[in-house]
């Protein structure tokens, strides 16, 4: 069930709602919990009811193993650790099997010269995101950081729905002490207020901005052979834009519709667009993960205590199974190692003690992160480098010819101008309000408060309500092209 459609907002969110409290009111705390978790469960399988005994399986399976983990003593830690490592194990092969079979088989009859046939497995939702949140899990157990909390509250932990699908990947330790407080079954009117709010400019984010600047980036990736300079730069800063407002907008709701319940999630997103340099962009974007990464991988093998080659090669591998995680595909790896290289950079120059100005750091670093993302996005190298060509003016400059004829001086200089019979960026169904649009997404990453600051300076006010009136009535308008979220690939 998606966030942005009609079945969610105006039937699934407001019942469970009001399930929840009313049975929480009549001291059914219980069943509160427990239909809370059913309610879940059905947000899940609303996709793909036959992805929802994995689901279960994965959560049995992982509660049990932590639950063991827990009651080894620390003299046991030779039995400790090998509980871990099978759990870990069983998650990591159950995401490999899903994710990346098909990849590794396309790989090996390519190395070796196979034909085995590939096994077109539909990627279950979610399991990226379950299976690092339970691995995380695994770990804070062997370390003795968790004390077991009974299964439902657990269950909760996992399929708690805002988060279930695309994140914020949430600790135990965030999660487990809002299901135990008793405060917590109350509603809470401030909570109910800002809830709306965010979840309304999360939803503004999706619907109007974000599946706007997917019709040029989607138009742009899928017609690469045909892109100018001004097309492919647009076609990037589209994808640029779309992934942010698509991916921040989804987080946005989910933490929206969280504190309806009382819950509050982690925030995943601090204006990563007003980034001075590439580490300072992974402080800002997808927190959750750069935290996952951070915690449960690079510090596990051996962080930046060891040579500083080491540290080097330590922050490679884990920008590379960022990449991994992200998808099944080279150029998933390639973006992961493209950061991972920028990391290495920064922390390089930085031992120089080279300072820029702000605006040359920013526009380094945002053309970087623009730059990295195509191959994100690209469906295969050969798209991704005639995207660059493009951007490099070896595609040609086309001009609208009312341009065209007051520039045809600069042909002079060697920089060579073409106006064509086609409309202004016709290739990627764009035109002049594409630019509009473009500086309108740059006035909000890069001026507009961001969630966590609209949270913390949230106020009940007339001038809150009518914005809050407008932003929404405007997406429940525009909700008539629904779309996935892109996260709901990885």
């Amino acid at each position: 069930m998606l966030f942005n459609s009609i079945e969610f907002i105006y039937l699934f969110l407001p019942f469970t709602f009001f399930i929840y409290f009313f049975l929480n009111e009549i001291n059914h705390n219980i069943f509160s919990k427990i239909f809370l978790v059913f309610a879940s469960l059905f947000f899940y399988s609303w996709w793909n009811f036959l992805y929802l005994p994995l689901i279960l399986f994965s959560i049995i399976f992982n509660y049990l193993i932590g639950n063991n983990i827990s009651k080894v003593y620390l003299d046991q830690k030779g039995k400790n650790k090998t509980l871990l490592i099978i759990g870990i194990t069983i998650n990591i092969l159950m995401l490999v099997y899903f994710k990346y079979s098909d990849f590794f088989i396309v790989n090996f009859n390519y190395i070796f010269n196979e034909n085995i046939p590939v096994l077109n497995l539909s990627l279950p939702l979610a399991i990226s995101f379950f299976t690092f949140q339970q691995i995380a899990y695994l770990v804070d157990c062997f370390n003795k950081e968790i004390e077991n909390s009974g299964f439902l509250n657990y269950c909760i932990f996992i399929t708690f729905f805002p988060q279930l699908i695309a994140g914020p990947i949430v600790h135990h330790k965030e999660i487990i002490p809002q299901v135990s407080s008793t405060i917590n079954k109350n509603k809470n009117y401030r909570n109910i207020s800002v809830g709306i709010f965010v979840f309304s400019i999360g939803l503004f984010k999706k619907i109007v901005l974000a599946d706007n600047f997917s019709i040029w980036a989607s138009a742009g990736f899928d017609n690469t052979y045909s892109l100018d300079f001004f097309e492919s730069w647009f076609t990037s800063f589209s994808y640029t834009f779309q992934l942010y407002f698509d991916f921040s907008g989804y987080t946005d709701m989910a933490i929206g519709a969280a504190l309806l319940f009382n819950f509050k999630l982690p925030i995943n997103f601090n204006s990563p667009y007003k980034s001075l340099d590439i580490q300072d962009f992974w402080r800002r974007w997808h927190i959750t993960l750069s935290r996952f990464l951070k915690e449960y991988i690079y510090i596990p093998i051996g962080g930046n205590k060891i040579s500083k080659y080491r540290t080097y090669l330590n922050l490679m591998t884990v920008f590379i199974i960022g990449g991994i995680w992200h998808g099944a595909g080279w150029t998933f790896i390639l973006w992961g190692f493209l950061h991972g290289l920028g990391i290495i950079i920064n922390r390089i120059w930085k031992i120089f003690d080279i300072n820029l100005s702000k605006f040359i750091s920013w526009f380094i670093t945002f053309n970087f992160i623009n730059f990295s993302w195509i191959f994100f996005r690209a469906n295969n190298f050969g798209d991704a480098l005639n995207i660059i060509k493009g951007m490099i003016g070896l595609n040609g400059i086309f001009l609208p010819s009312s341009i065209y004829d007051n520039l045809t001086f600069l042909n002079k200089f060697g920089i060579n101008l073409e106006t064509s019979s086609e409309k202004f960026l016709s290739s990627i169904k764009g035109d002049f309000s594409t630019l509009v649009w473009l500086f309108i997404g740059f006035v909000i990453v890069l001026f507009c408060k961001n969630t966590m600051e609209h949270i913390s300076s949230f106020k009940s006010s007339l001038s809150n309500l009518i914005f809050n009136f407008l932003i929404l009535t405007c997406s429940l308008f525009m909700m008539n092209r629904t779309s996935e979220f892109l996260y709901f690939n990885f």
